[in-house]
């Protein structure tokens, strides 16, 4: 290792690995370090169960993962990346035995909201199908200092999305719609009336008829692994199982980035309350199974999709997210996110068998048991699931922090996504990852874009890091 780094990075997650590549592949020497023993952050793969089944402890199906603007400018497919689709991206069934779906079509999402509505779909995608790229790249790059590329288009998304989901909502005249859509909204876990809401539902659908909503073959392990290795042949250095309480813990560098959570980096850096304003968002119960066999589904549709949301109808997915994020209480009835990956990658479990998760929203920082809740959730709309069950792990708010230091409280998302801070985060700057030490920067998901598995928020910090290496 040089005397005199050009750049550290504290934290191996996604963000963190992608802010290194992008110094690296610039000529600056960088070095990771990461506390766990492995890389990977929130996009991992681990026998929580059985042996032979490797699930996903966080992220497992990956939209913002496939779409990324950084992630496409790698050639992570040389380092074991593959991406693997199911039948349908995303399924939302409904008590009486059928389901709407988020498909990489337009017509056939369109079609399974009935007559009535698929008009009305078609219409609001219409000005953005096909823009993908140029749309993702100007709302997920730099904030307030970049010029966007399509500046027509992004107005026209600002338009549409920058007020709250249940404006947008109004659009549609039946339960179908508006339920697929809430469940959309609820991936962040904003009440469903927050501003931006309506963007965060139509970027995950749009994301879906972009390039799906993919797993990773293997587990989402082999996207931290491979940009891992890609850094690595970029002459990068990756330190494991190596906590950092202080920054004297870290060798000499002209820059420190930081894949952390504000409050720990307040910490390690010494910057008192200077994020005391910041806000953490509810917390998540988490449970990954190990099953004999598939999800025996009510709805067709349901077996074949990746993801698979479960809520009746808005009503109950939006007293859900309130229960969790403004009345501090664990919802009755939990709105859940569910993924199967072995339906796409039978490599994940023994021949026969399947991994599966699913999660509900809580508190933050909750320590109650959601298992019965959940359970009785997925036996509402997938009967028979319990006689399914070989093995279980169950994880709370207090189990997910401790997995990952960045989930403070159990929140996935690294801050609350909701309100102003849904954009402006971690602090109002024109300089996000800029920090009070001028050597100093941010880039985890509490920085913009926000939550995903997507590198982004590394990319961007990453921008800014190397400004200042050159003005240096």
């Amino acid at each position: 290792m040089p005397s005199m780094l050009d750049a550290v990075v504290v934290g191996a997650g996604p963000n963190g690995l992608t802010a290194a590549v992008e110094l690296a592949r610039r000529g600056f020497s960088v070095a990771v370090f990461e506390a766990r023993e492995t890389v990977g952050g929130g996009a991992r793969t681990e026998e929580l169960t059985l042996p032979g089944f490797r699930h996903d402890p966080c992220s497992a199906a990956h939209p913002l993962g496939i779409n990324s603007p950084a992630f496409k400018a790698m050639p992570l497919g040389r380092y074991g990346l593959e991406w693997l689709h199911h039948d349908l991206p995303m399924a939302h069934p409904f008590p009486d035995g059928t389901a709407a779906v988020l498909s990489r079509s337009v017509a056939e999402t369109a079609a399974s909201f009935g007559p009535r509505d698929a008009g009305t779909y078609r219409r609001l995608v219409g000005p953005f199908t096909g823009r993908w790229d140029t749309l993702a790249r100007d709302f997920m790059s730099l904030p307030l200092t970049a010029l966007p590329r399509d500046p027509v288009t992004l107005a026209r998304f600002g338009l549409v999305g920058l007020p709250p989901s249940t404006w947008l909502t109004r659009r549609f005249h039946d339960e179908r719609a508006k339920t697929l859509f809430a469940g959309l909204v609820a991936h962040v876990m904003a009440p469903l009336d927050g501003f931006a809401t309506g963007a965060i539902g139509l970027v995950f659908a749009l994301a879906a008829h972009a390039g799906g909503w993919p797993v990773a073959r293997g587990g989402s392990q082999s996207i931290s692994d491979a940009l891992a290795a890609y850094l690595k042949d970029l002459g990068g250095t990756v330190h494991t199982d190596y906590e950092v309480k202080r920054l004297d813990d870290l060798p000499p560098a002209r820059a420190y980035v930081f894949d952390t959570s504000p409050a720990a980096l307040s910490r390690i850096a010494g910057f008192g309350r200077y994020y005391e304003r910041y806000r953490y968002g509810p917390g998540v119960f988490k449970i990954d199974y190990a099953l004999d066999g598939p999800v025996p589904w009510a709805a067709e549709e349901a077996r074949r999709a990746g993801t698979v949301q479960i809520g009746a109808n808005t009503a109950e997915i939006d007293a859900a997210l309130r229960a969790a994020s403004r009345d501090g209480r664990a919802p009755d009835a939990p709105f859940l996110i569910t993924v199967q990956p072995s339906v796409a990658d039978p490599s994940r479990a023994p021949d026969g068998k399947q991994v599966f998760w699913a999660y509900g929203h809580v508190p933050n920082g909750w320590t109650g048991d959601l298992t019965d809740a959940i359970e009785r959730q997925l036996e509402r709309f997938a009967p028979g699931f319990r006689d399914r069950v070989l093995a279980r792990a169950t994880a709370g708010p207090p189990e997910m922090a401790a997995r990952n230091a960045n989930y403070v409280g159990g929140d996935i998302a690294c801050g609350a996504a909701s309100g102003l801070q849904l954009m402006l985060r971690p602090r109002l700057s024109l300089s996000p990852y800029s920090t009070p030490h001028p050597a100093v920067f941010i880039c985890s998901s509490a920085s913009p874009p926000g939550p995903g598995v997507h590198g982004m928020s590394g990319h961007n910090a990453a921008k800014a890091v190397w400004r200042r290496l050159r003005q240096s």
